[in-house]
């Protein structure tokens, strides 16, 4: 079965080609059934190929096929070539479930847009690269993906482009995430003329050979590298432009937040893990970065009233969970929650786009309200979401994987209270906010008249996103309830185990209590909050310092402001000052003085045969007396 792999690449990008080429000769149900068709068909290759691989595990558990040779100069050779591991397993069934499962929503949320066939050309196109990123054997070729889901969400945020608001946001998203992309670059390049190969294994197995812990090369490998992670993944501080991404359709919102575009930074650290742990000062920057992102996500996601916003900020805060696991060494415990994010973050986004198309586009959640009577499966479904974000403890999934991620914050080599403190307050904010929306969307008094309701293509996503949003967590449970340690041991083929330094029972159950306890308090206070003592609220916005912190906290603590300052506006004077381009005044010189030259010699063109004779006379005459002067 490991042999069909290639398909699990090819039936996405096919689907987009077939979209392509067909121009207006498919119908709209024609369009759906190829665009979500191909993705459901690499989802099946997926699931086979994975139960394949964990029943029957290829020799040294990893697969690798060689599908042909790129190009070649020199020495240099690299390969379009898969590679299928623990890690890559995961992450493969990850993107090609959770994306057929958004296209299949797509199909009837997107049936009545003007460029259907365009939005699922450019998604197909999306998961392909996606794909290609989790399944690449070199990092050339991991760059390619990378670049392309970079290149799809610019062309998909920017989807409704008669909107400039729009195509703002998708240039934000591209030029922001260059910055990162550049970083990434230099990071190849310096790995590849230090340790002459970009294939991910030989770079895995080089490194340590050549380099010491701690080494100036390996820090600035390590850095570029986070530099590209920092960037695609929306952490601080390039985390500006993933709240502005919300400007495309609800599905493009889904995918980039769940099990795409802003996890390739999280899979970057994870397979380069080798270059991290060599570079333990840069592995520390990751946790830090991490813990801060998670906080400052988090605050700014109380004060959003759009609700595709406060979910793009719970996207930043989760990720943040991510890298401080990455930081801490905790590899599992980072890609264990990559995995029940995206089943719970997939899920809310699809949920909050039924209620704004049911609600005839509204996006403002206190224009919402009394939904839950008006939506009963909508209603269960964005709650088990909520509360898997918010990890109520037992029933959720996002429990046990925030649980392991705290967990190894405190008890990690790499750890410390701190981080654990930093991932706990996130713990609590995160069920504040999250609970906030559920309260003000779908409690107390209708606002807005519902006018649309979902059918069945968008029903059976989110039913089966939800159930995955409880169950997918039992296989790994803290060891206070049950010994169950499935995912760790599966990715233990890929990935490090986590070095500790003190755990016994007393702190296993003090750590499991504080987890258990802290989210249901942030779900108290949401109540307390928005439902019991909502004056509160207002009171405190009302005062001076809350009016300045509630915006603060809108603005994303001010990093749009700071960069507009610092850099686009600079940048925006100077290029009016410089509109001639000071750097073409030479080249134009050098044009004005060959047309010049020119317009001189033409003049020796007279027709005249006696002048051209003596002009070569004389020619011959200047050349004999330099021959024989010199």
């Amino acid at each position: 079965m490991l042999e069909f792999i290639w398909l699990i690449v090819a039936f996405p990008f096919a689907g987009f080609i077939i979209l392509i080429l067909t121009g207006s000769r498919l119908s709209r149900r024609g369009i759906s059934v190829v665009g979500t068709g191909s993705v459901g068909l690499a989802a099946i290759i997926a699931i086979l190929t994975g139960i394949n691989f964990i029943i029957s595990p290829p020799p040294g558990d990893a697969y690798t096929q060689p599908l042909w040779t790129w190009l070649a100069v020199g020495g240099f050779s690299p390969l379009v070539s898969l590679y299928l591991d623990a890690l890559s397993v995961v992450m493969v069934l990850v993107v090609a479930i959770v994306g057929f499962f958004i296209l299949l929503y797509s199909a009837e949320h997107m049936a009545r847009e003007a460029g259907m066939r365009r939005f699922f050309a450019y998604m197909d196109l999306f998961v392909g690269s996606m794909l290609v990123l989790v399944m690449a054997d070199n990092l050339l070729l991991l760059y390619l993906g990378w670049e392309g889901v970079g290149l799809c969400s610019y062309l998909l945020i920017g989807f409704w482009y008669d909107d400039p608001a729009n195509i703002k946001a998708a240039n934000k998203a591209f030029i922001v995430t260059r910055i990162g992309d550049t970083a990434f670059a230099i990071g190849l390049l310096l790995l590849f003329v230090h340790l002459n190969t970009l294939s991910i294994q030989g770079i895995i197995k080089a490194a340590p050979w050549q380099w010491t812990e701690g080494s100036n090369i390996a820090f600035w490998a390590a850095l570029l590298l986070l530099g590209g992670a920092v960037g695609k993944s929306a952490q601080l501080p390039l985390q500006t432009w993933l709240p502005d991404a919300m400007a495309g359709p609800t599905p493009v919102s889904a995918l980039i937040h769940a099990a795409t575009m802003v996890t390739a930074g999280v899979y970057l650290i994870a397979r380069m893990h080798v270059i991290f742990q060599l570079a333990p000062l840069v592995q520390g920057f990751v946790a830090v970065i991490g813990a801060a992102t998670l906080l400052l996500a988090a605050g700014s996601a109380i004060a959003q009233w759009d609700i595709k916003r406060v979910l793009a900020y719970s996207t930043i805060s989760q990720i943040g969970y991510m890298f401080l696991a990455l930081g801490v060494g905790a590899w599992s415990a980072a890609i264990f929650h990559f995995m029940t994010h995206a089943f719970f973050k997939a899920l809310l986004f699809l949920g909050a786009g039924v209620v704004i198309a049911g609600l005839g586009g509204e996006h403002d959640i206190y224009k919402m309200g009394g939904l839950r009577r008006e939506m009963p499966v909508t209603f269960w479904t964005f709650l088990i979401g909520a509360a898997s974000l918010a990890a109520l403890p037992l029933i959720t999934a996002g429990f046990y994987s925030k649980d392991l991620i705290l967990f190894a914050a405190w008890t990690s080599e790499r750890g410390s209270s701190w981080l654990w403190a930093a991932g706990s307050i996130g713990a609590f904010l995160t069920g504040l906010y999250a609970f906030r929306l559920v309260f003000l969307v779908f409690f107390g008094k209708a606002v807005t008249p519902v006018n649309d309701r979902p059918g069945p293509a968008i029903t059976i996503p989110l039913v089966t996103l939800a159930g995955l949003s409880l169950m997918s967590g039992f296989v790994q449970m803290p060891l206070v309830i049950a010994p169950v340690t499935v995912f760790s041991d599966f990715m233990s083929r890929s990935l490090p185990e986590m070095s500790m330094l003190h755990v016994s029972f007393k702190v296993d159950l003090f750590l499991f209590l504080a987890a258990a306890l802290i989210s249901p308090a942030g779900v108290f206070a949401a109540w307390w909050l928005y439902i019991d003592a909502s004056r509160h609220v207002t009171d405190f916005t009302e005062k001076p310092a809350g009016a300045l912190i509630h915006r603060l906290s809108f603005d994303g603590w001010g990093f749009d402001l700071l960069y507009d300052a610092v850099f686009v506006r600079p940048f925006v004077w100077a290029a009016r000052v410089n509109r001639g381009d000071f750097v073409d005044l030479f080249y134009r010189g050098v044009a004005w003085f060959s047309s010049r030259l020119s317009l001189s010699l033409a003049r020796t063109q007279s027709g005249m045969v006696r002048q051209y004779a003596l002009g070569v006379a004389m020619g011959a005459v200047i050349a004999l007396g330099l021959v024989l002067v010199l």
